[in-house]
């Protein structure tokens, strides 16, 4: 699977519009006419452009951008690439992403047993220190279980592996009875706790073994680049008070929409 990586324009365009900042009265000796219908200062497309110009980011930061994502979301066959292509040096092994993979398509797949094991395999402490994401993934075997109407299977792992923890922890305890509670239903994935039952139960677990691999190799949990996007979203809506500008409606194609028009 290719990652989805927002174009070199949408990059550069978020770190701009937070160098630029959000005070219209930055805009020296652009135009005074006012949007139509309101007060607002309008900014013509090319007004816009050149201030954006005038901002200089350097390629490299960029790349360094790009390969902490490609890093960060495992995309080792990607990250190697880029290295080569634009000789970027990425942030940790890139061997190490390909073990954190296994563990991640392991608890995506339902193998939760097995991703335990390789976890342990990278690094025992992970578990042993962390003791939510331990039972997180012990709480996934059960709804693995529970999943293929293994019920007392289920109920034995219950109360041997989670309901000690769950007498240590109130919050645990709440999360297991809540997973217990699907055998009360013939058919659980449609019950009010079907959630539970859900791919997207199994790919939060993944995510969260994955964020906490990721912080004992000393690297950030989560990649910079979503985080920068979401900057750029909420700078152009806090201009939008302001004043009438060119904005980029479509992150992938990073096309400046005149609204001015």
């Amino acid at each position: 699977m290719q990652p989805f990586i927002p174009s070199l324009s949408t990059r550069m365009y978020g770190s701009t519009m937070l160098s630029i900042g959000l005070g219209v009265s930055n805009f020296e000796g652009m135009s005074a006419n006012v949007c139509k219908s309101t007060s607002k200062r309008v900014i013509t497309k090319e007004e816009w452009e050149k201030k954006l110009n005038d901002v200089k980011i350097r390629k490299e930061d960029m790349n360094k951008l790009v390969m902490n994502f490609l890093v960060t979301e495992g995309y080792v066959e990607a990250a190697e690439r880029f290295h080569i292509e634009s000789g970027t040096e990425p942030e940790i092994d890139l061997a190490t992403i390909t073990d954190r993979m296994a563990v991640r398509r392991a608890v995506q797949s339902g193998n939760v047993q097995d991703a335990i094991e390789k976890v342990n395999d990278l690094n025992p402490e992970i578990l042993d220190t962390n003791p939510q994401l331990f039972f997180h993934l012990q709480q996934q075997r059960l709804i693995e279980l529970i999943r293929n109407g293994k019920v007392e299977e289920a109920l034995e792992f219950a109360q041997e592996e989670l309901a000690p923890r769950g007498e240590e922890n109130h919050m645990f305890l709440e999360e297991l009875e809540r997973t217990v509670a699907l055998l009360a239903f013939e058919d659980a994935s449609s019950c009010p706790l079907g959630e539970l039952l859900d791919i997207s139960q199994r790919l939060k677990t993944a995510s969260e073994v994955n964020a906490a691999i990721l912080t004992s190799q000393s690297h950030e949990k989560d990649p910079k680049l979503p985080s920068l996007l979401k900057m750029l979203i909420w700078a152009q809506k806090q201009l939008d008070e302001k004043a009438c500008y060119p904005h980029i409606s479509d992150i992938a194609k990073a096309t400046l929409e005149d609204t001015n028009v």
